[in-house]
């Protein structure tokens, strides 16, 4: 795979979710969420949302890997984060050297209920 090289412009600000202010990034562009696609050949997508980063987690190619292609299993790691905060959805982007960006919200569940990809 072609290695990844993406700039996009990131604004740290604060955000009221659920009555309480939290730091997040703000993406730059919007992006279209695809819901509960099982790998990355399933992400049909409609609309755009403002993306706002929680947390990035860096992970190898192979665990990329093992992620993208099975977006619905439960992971732990994802569990209870995500929500829709506004116009905008509170994301955990994956990202791996040599694949796109994955911008996540599982919107309080364990596996990928929305999935947004840029590259």
């Amino acid at each position: 795979m072609p290695s990844m090289s993406i700039t996009i412009e990131r604004t740290a600000t604060a955000i009221l979710f659920n009555g309480q202010k939290i730091q997040v990034e703000q993406l730059g562009i919007r992006l279209p969420f695809a819901r509960k696609p099982a790998d990355l050949d399933d992400m049909s997508t409609s609309g755009s949302d403002i993306v706002y980063i929680t947390e990035t987690r860096t992970m190898t190619p192979e665990e990329f890997d093992a992620f993208a292609s099975n977006m619905l299993a439960s992971r732990d790691w994802l569990a209870g984060k995500g929500g829709h905060a506004g116009l905008g959805r509170l994301c955990v982007e994956i990202h791996a050297p040599g694949r796109p960006y994955l911008y996540v919200d599982p919107s309080g569940s364990n596996y990928g209920r929305y999935v947004a990809r840029l590259g």
